[in-house]
């Protein structure tokens, strides 16, 4: 196991983007050795029979199967239009051309 130094932790530190006092980096070193040493009791777990893990949570699809099905005639769905122009659904403009702004 080896031991962090406070120059490794400011190099891990600014890797990271971050930025410590003299104070913190003497204060959080031993922390952060603790913690290494923890992560490194993990590879001591026998895990050759634990199946991988790929999520946290179980997913499943809960949705149904996407099967094609008839849609809507033309007419049909033209009757829930407010107003039509030449066999198309006529909206409002949306952008104003008369001042050339494109």
């Amino acid at each position: 196991m080896s031991t962090i130094d406070a120059e490794t932790y400011k190099h891990i530190a600014s890797l990271a983007k971050l930025s410590f006092s003299e104070d913190e980096v003497a204060e959080n070193v031993g922390t952060f050795d603790d913690i290494l040493a923890m992560v490194e009791q993990l590879n001591e777990v026998n895990t050759d029979d634990v199946p991988i893990l790929r999520s946290g949570i179980q997913l499943k699809n809960v949705m149904r199967e996407d099967e094609p099905e008839a849609g809507m005639s033309r007419d049909e769905l033209m009757k829930n239009v407010p107003t039509e122009k030449n066999g198309f659904i006529h909206v409002p403009a949306t952008f104003d051309e008369s001042e050339g702004n494109a």
